[in-house]
């Protein structure tokens, strides 16, 4: 039986990586011919974009000619966009590179399921149970994500860092293709995908209980950068790894402290003696 070799041409693929495209990919690239070559190209622009063409053809073992024609044509139909590396991106002198990454039209095609059912249904619950009742069904989906994962016990760097990436973890497997990434004096979590962004355009309450859940989960204040319901790339949430004193809470502590005994009451309202 004849061996056929991997073909050294642009639609090669000699890479591997984890994650969507499997090992398996390289193999799948070339038998499939462009467009699965493509639709890979796609998957690594969703997963890990925005990155630069040599670091697509290095992880599908692509030409550079054969990376540039595929984002060149992603970028004519409007599905994906290029921009310049931010200087902490950039690895070493010269014109930061080009990065690439999916416009809302590129992630609009690869699919939202049951998006009209899924808002008819919750339009339905509001008109039952009001506001109230999206908010309890938006929280209740958030903990259903993250369920198993522990609150962080101790806030330092490390422990934080950590229970991000395990938030991370957890919205991939809930089809958000999320990462993180360190960024100054905190991380990031970003989601590169939301499976329900079109029905959260309508009910931002599903972006809402994401996020506190992000809180309760990190035990610190974490912050909306961006989000794809509103026509962002990703939905980016800063979370910072250092804690600052809660000086409010400090000085409330003390004023209550410093009060006289008999200016406060005990649990049964009468003057503490």
């Amino acid at each position: 039986m004849k061996t056929v070799g991997l073909p050294h041409d642009e639609d090669s693929g000699a890479g591997r990586r984890t994650g969507a495209v499997s090992s398996a990919a390289p193999a799948s690239l070339v038998t499939g011919g462009e467009g699965h070559t493509r639709a890979a190209i796609v998957q690594l622009l969703l997963e890990e974009g925005p990155i630069t063409a040599t670091s697509i053809g290095t992880k599908l073992g692509l030409t550079p000619a054969g990376v540039r024609r595929h984002l060149d044509a992603l970028i004519d139909s409007g599905q994906a966009r290029a921009g310049r590396s931010a200087p902490w991106q950039q690895k070493g002198r010269g014109r930061p590179a080009k990065q690439y990454q999916l416009t809302s039209v590129g992630r609009g095609r690869l699919g939202h399921a049951y998006d009209d059912l899924a808002g008819a249904a919750i339009r339905q619950l509001g008109e039952i149970g009001g506001e109230q009742a999206i908010t309890e069904f938006a929280r209740k989906r958030a903990q259903t994500i993250v369920a198993g994962i522990d609150p962080v016990e101790q806030h330092t760097p490390a422990t934080t860092s950590a229970k991000a990436a395990e938030i991370a973890g957890a919205f991939t497997d809930a089809g958000f293709a999320a990462t993180t990434r360190k960024v100054g004096a905190g991380v990031q979590i970003c989601q590169h995908h939301c499976p329900v962004s079109h029905v959260a355009e309508e009910f931002p309450q599903l972006c809402e209980a994401e996020l506190e859940a992000f809180r309760n989960l990190l035990g610190t204040h974490v912050q909306r950068l961006a989000t794809i319901a509103n026509g962002d790339c990703a939905c980016t949430t800063h979370v910072p790894l250092f804690v600052l004193p809660d000086t409010d809470t400090k000085s409330a502590s003390t004023s209550t402290a410093a009060q006289p005994a008999a200016g406060r009451t005990n649990d049964s309202g009468r003057s503490a003696e």
